[in-house]
């Protein structure tokens, strides 16, 4: 009677994942393309700012036998409260000392073929599909960073909680087993427990239909021990409760953050970029085609009546639209949950079907075979870019195909610092200040890096405002006084380094911050005063005749490429636009599908007074990339020329495109009233008002609501002669 009772019940469980012979051969073949797909995406230089930090707090525990909770990298935040889980660290720096950056590379491309293959664990044809479409998020997700462990962990929850909910049987064990890891690796174990809450309230949404009531009843009285015993184990770290303490921190933080940290931005949706990011080669567009697929299967879901699935569908889209570093954590839920609701579906679908069964079945392994064959050949070419670094180039990645350290970092720089021994302090930059400490820390304190929680959002702003301030300014002499800054170290990579610091030109001809050092992505000044001026004298470089790249390359290589285009952007910030051009002949010549480098040769022709070719230059460029900067630098062309239509145009484009669009639609909303549509200028104004980056200095938001004010009461007149 007791094995006729268990017969029944296994024979009630849903028909999880189980697959025909030949479904199951494709799945195979599917699932080995899509995984090798995604190790080959995790096989990237090194570029995360964060990385740098954990790593020197690893061998701080190391060398001290200790683990702080106080800032020891800084000073100017020496001694404040900072807690952080340690597990990372302890694992990056061991990684090091067994194989240096190479190994650490090798744990991100693990990781992100990891994840991925978790997402394929008993999946479907479909299951497969979509990972294709997800591997881009997760790989940006698992760089080695303490966050690529929250992704890790997320899809082992997730596989493991969605499995019982469907068929009772997980062993749900090991959850507070590997939440000890998770709350020991990354303070984003709290997304771990929101999913066991997303699993309550799945459960709980099946008691709505009195046939499902018992068995929810029965799956949250078995697993209730398991969920009680994973907010127990995130109590198992050194500093016990006082780790919600830290995330707390955390989240203030974060508050911080959305205004200097593009990853904690809003996803902007609109027709603008959704279609041009919807492409299946450009891995870009991935985001998109996943937030499609889901707006179409949460009404399936619904249906379906599967109310849980459609919340945690809908509650990972709209988490991921208001924070861009959930994209990755969506991409796992509409892989695992997404994939479930739509195979399902299709296996009733095709039940109902059954006075056409051979014809269905033939119908339906054609489609199959079709589907997976499209997808190996997506899964190939994408591969096929990431090996040949097309994927890199054509973007703004920091990294290459590859292993070690990214072209970013200004390893020369800090080896310039160690061997002149230039005195402390020195002053360096949000984005590399991980590294610095990292590499400079056994000699030098640094004055900011990503941890953010012991600095403030204060310090953070100051940091920024003063790489945008002149050197003979009082807040440069202010604070050079007040920290005893002798030196600053500056990135000044194409990207994430030289647009943050406008004041390069300034800078290499300053008397109170004489450069000294110099090349195509990093740059040092040291603070003149007594006993610095034998070494000034001794080291200071004339920026107008430093060579760049500060090394010819020899071989049209991915890296003699970056040389050339960052030493491009270096020599037009210094004004030698002759030797800019010239740079960026040779970048083009290596990789001529980069969209930065036809910019760069735009804004050269621009200052060149050559409109015609500046346009053509911006053209290319905007159509190897839509980016709203490109299209803004159009709109100023068309503007000067007197082009109405066109000006409107590149000025929309420029507006859908850009985060803080604010200067682009003031200038649209003169053109429409220029172009005699006041209403449209109208529109155009409002949406300017709301549209000013939060860090804009005070005197340029007051310029801009002058010059809003005037143009909206411009248009109310031309309103009111209309009517």
């Amino acid at each position: 009677m007791a094995a006729t009772t268990r017969r029944q019940q296994r024979a009630a469980i849903p028909k999880f994942g189980r697959k025909s012979s030949l479904e199951r051969l494709w799945f195979v073949i599917l699932s080995v393309f899509v995984i090798g797909y995604a190790f080959l995406a995790g096989v990237r230089t090194l570029t995360e700012f964060d990385l740098g930090w954990l790593l020197a707090t690893g061998r701080w525990i190391a060398q001290h036998r200790q683990i702080p909770s106080t800032d020891v990298f800084s000073y100017t935040a020496q001694g404040q409260p900072w807690i952080y889980p340690i597990g990372s660290s302890l694992i990056f720096y061991a990684a090091w000392l067994v194989g240096g950056y190479a190994l650490i590379t090798w744990l991100g491309a693990a990781a992100c073929a990891a994840t991925t293959a978790l997402l394929l664990r008993r999946g479907s044809v479909i299951s497969g599909l979509l990972a294709i479409l997800a591997v881009p998020l997760i790989a940006v997700r698992t760089r080695p960073r303490a966050d690529m462990f929250t992704v890790l962990l997320f899809a082992t929850f997730l596989a493991l909680l969605w499995r019982y909910h469907r068929t009772g049987r997980s062993p749900l064990w090991l959850l507070p087993v590997f939440m000890v890891a998770w709350v020991n690796l990354h303070l984003g174990f709290v997304v771990g427990l929101a999913l066991i809450a997303g699993y309550v309230l799945t459960e709980t949404s099946e008691m709505v239909w009195p046939g499902r009531r018992k068995p929810a009843l029965e799956r949250l009285r078995q697993c209730g021990p398991w969920l009680i015993a994973v907010l127990g184990a995130t109590l198992v770290n050194p500093w016990g409760w006082e780790i919600y303490t830290a995330l707390l921190h955390q989240e203030r933080a974060m508050a911080a953050q959305l205004q200097w940290i593009p990853e904690w931005g809003s996803v902007p949706l609109n027709w603008t970029i959704m279609s041009t990011g919807l492409s299946l080669r450009d891995p870009g567009g991935a985001f998109f085609l996943m937030l499609l697929i889901t707006a179409a299967t949460v009404p399936v879901t619904v249906l379906r009546k599967q109310l849980g699935a459609a919340a945690l569908l809908s509650g990972a889209s709209l988490l991921a639209v208001r924070y861009i570093r959930f994209e990755a954590l969506f991409g796992i839920v509409t892989v695992i949950v997404g994939a479930d609701v739509l195979s399902s579906a299709l296996n009733t679908l095709q039940k109902k079907i059954r006075n056409a069964r051979f014809e269905t079945a033939r119908c339906g392994a054609a489609l199959t075979v079709g589907a997976v064959s499209l997808a190996v050949v997506l899964a190939c070419l994408r591969s096929a870019d990431l090996v040949s670094d097309r994927s890199y180039l054509a973007s703004t990645d920091l990294g290459v195909f590859g292993v070690g350290l990214s072209w970013w970092f200004p390893e020369r720089g800090a080896t310039f610092l160690e061997r002149e021994n230039v005195p402390a302090q020195i002053f360096n930059t949000y984005n590399e200040g991980g590294y610095f400490t990292w590499r400079l820390g056994s000699k030098y304190l640094d004055y900011v890096d990503g941890r953010a929680i012991p600095f403030g959002p204060e310090l953070v702003e100051q940091n920024s405002r003063l790489l945008a301030t002149s050197p003979e300014s009082p807040e440069w002499q202010r604070e050079a006084e007040h920290y005893n800054i002798n030196a600053i170290l500056v990135p000044l990579g194409r990207y994430n380094g030289l647009h943050l610091f406008p004041m390069l030109r300034q800078f290499c001809g300053s008397e109170d911050w004489p450069p000294v050092y110099l090349d195509e992505v990093s740059a040092v000044f040291v603070r003149r005063r007594p006993e610095n001026e034998d070494l000034i004298a001794r080291l200071r470089i004339q920026c107008a005749t430093a060579p760049l790249p500060a090394v010819v390359p020899e071989e049209n290589t991915t890296e003699a490429f970056n040389h050339w285009a960052n030493a491009a952007a270096v020599l037009h910030a210094l004004g030698r636009n002759g030797a800019a051009f010239e740079a960026t002949s040779k970048a083009l010549a290596i990789f001529p599908g980069s969209a930065f480098v036809h910019s760069l040769r735009g804004n050269l022709f621009v200052e060149a007074g050559s409109l015609r070719n500046a346009e053509q230059q911006y053209l290319l460029s905007a159509s190897l990339e839509s980016n709203g900067t490109i299209w803004s630098s159009l709109g100023a062309i068309y503007h000067r020329q007197g082009r109405l239509m066109e000006e409107i145009e590149a000025w929309e484009h420029a507006s859908a495109l850009l985060p803080y669009p604010a200067p682009e639609l003031l200038a649209l909303g003169y053109a429409e009233l220029a172009a005699r549509h006041p209403q449209k200028a109208l529109q155009a104004f409002d949406r300017a008002a709301v549209g000013l980056a939060p860090q804009n200095e005070r005197q340029e938001s007051q310029r801009f609501f002058a010059s809003l004010a005037h143009g909206r009461a411009m248009a109310l007149s031309a309103l009111a002669q209309q009517r």
